[in-house]
């Protein structure tokens, strides 16, 4: 061992406990405002039906209409890699999970639209439609027909549509409740939000519904749909959306980016409105960091252009939306709106692919890690936590199996949560 050192300090005891105490607060806040990923499933997309046009069967008919479009217009696996690029290695691993999950979960998060996708109706209308919605997803989930995660997009909370936004939140809650409570995967999107105030007011609407319900408060969450530029930078020049999360009160579960809404909102000209044009790059980067460590989690927006005509054309629509989306998963937006059931092959497929390659790689440096075997790499903790997290999502989607993982990581499932999450526990490493 050689010569023990001498241990000397200058400082009493009390300095570290004073320093301590002049902390307490800014713990307390570090801790409020940053809890970390609440560890739970991300789904990758985000599918929204009109309220009059969500039927019983709509979820079972996009995973119907997708498998059809596969069998159209790339009936095998090597011809649909061929169309989007993805390795002769891969093609047939993809291909077969694409199709297993159109065929066993097509959706997994669904939005019933009150807004744009909706419009203005009347209001006797809309009573309708909502309530019917709350019954539909009470039976779906009733009947094991459900998405993992559903719920409405009501109107915003602008002056000319609030009253008419809350009222349809009110009907499609309480139909919730009468039909047996609230589902586990509920969710909210408020759309068009401008102001911090305007989420807060959002607040108060489910606080009212909790108490008056005898929820818990905190029950209902919602998520943030960022479609103005106000909602980005505030005319005091502050991140308004970071306000937003905190506005929130703990509630915000997600900020959804709005493609078309914010593109027209800073001006750019219908033929370059896109997810991947520089303003749209800015918005969603500012949204990220505002959410990083809240536990709020960031979505792409869409593409309208959509997979429908002759093969080409299909071809052609496929090719971008699948490169829109493997550009969004690489700048760790894991989420994503998708508008039509053509675009259900290439967001699996790309997602799919995104995981599979990677999977190897992202195995063998964990391992490394957790052995201290170093290598080529030297790793930290955060990266560490980043790669427990890329395998989690890849399990849940569908795209790696635990089993796979676990025989190249060595690691089992709460390992790797424990990884990714690592203030939810101490970092004990067991065998799978």
């Amino acid at each position: 061992m050689g010569q023990q050192e001498k241990v000397a300090t200058s400082l009493a005891g009390t300095v570290s406990e004073e320093i301590s105490a002049s902390l307490t607060a800014v713990d307390a806040e570090l801790a409020r405002r940053y809890p970390g990923d609440p560890g739970t499933r991300q789904p990758v997309h985000t599918v929204y039906v009109p309220g009059d046009v969500f039927e019983p069967g709509t979820l079972r008919s996009w995973g119907d209409q997708a498998l059809a479009a596969l069998d159209e217009h790339a009936p095998d696996a090597a011809s649909f890699a061929a169309v989007l690029g993805i390795p002769e290695e891969l093609a047939g691993p993809v291909h077969d999970r694409v199709r297993a999950k159109l065929e066993r979960e097509p959706v997994e998060d669904l939005r019933i639209d009150f807004e744009d996708g909706y419009g203005p109706r009347p209001d006797a209308e809309e009573d309708e439609a909502a309530a019917r919605a709350a019954r539909l997803v009470s039976e779906a989930y009733a009947n094991g027909t459900a998405a993992p995660y559903m719920g409405i997009r009501m109107k915003c909370m602008e002056a000319g549509v609030r009253d008419r936004g809350i009222r349809t939140t009110d009907v499609f809650l309480t139909g919730l409740m009468e039909a047996g409570g609230l589902p586990e995967g509920l969710v909210l999107t408020l759309p068009k939000v401008t102001y911090p105030e305007q989420v807060t007011a959002f607040v108060q609407l489910l606080e009212a519904f909790e108490k008056a319900h005898g929820l818990d408060a905190g029950r209902i969450g919602f998520e943030i749909q960022i479609e103005t530029s106000q909602s980005i930078l505030a005319a005091d020049g502050t991140a308004a959306v970071a306000r937003m999360i905190d506005a929130a009160q703990g509630r915000a579960t997600g900020l959804h980016y709005g493609t078309f809404d914010y593109s027209a909102c800073v001006g750019v000209s219908a033929a370059y409105q896109a997810s991947d044009h520089p303003a749209a790059d800015h918005a969603k980067a500012v949204m990220q960091v505002a959410a990083a460590g809240t536990g709020v989690r960031v979505s792409d927006g869409s593409t309208n252009v959509l997979p429908v005509g002759p093969t080409a054309q299909v071809h052609e629509a496929w090719r971008l939306h699948y490169g829109l989306t493997r550009r969004a998963l690489a700048r760790a937006y894991y989420q994503g709106w998708d508008m039509h059931p053509g675009h259900l092959p290439t967001r699996y497929a790309a997602v799919y692919a995104f995981y599979r390659e990677g999977l190897e790689p992202a195995a063998a440096r964990l391992a490394a890690y957790v052995a201290k075997a170093g290598g080529d790499v030297m790793d930290e903790p955060a990266t560490a936590k980043a790669l427990s997290g890329y395998l989690l999502r890849g399990i849940d989607c569908g795209g790696l199996d635990t089993a796979e993982v676990a025989r190249l990581t060595g690691l089992t499932r709460a390992d790797l949560d424990a990884f990714a999450s690592p203030r939810r526990g101490d970092l004990t490493v067991t065998a799978p």
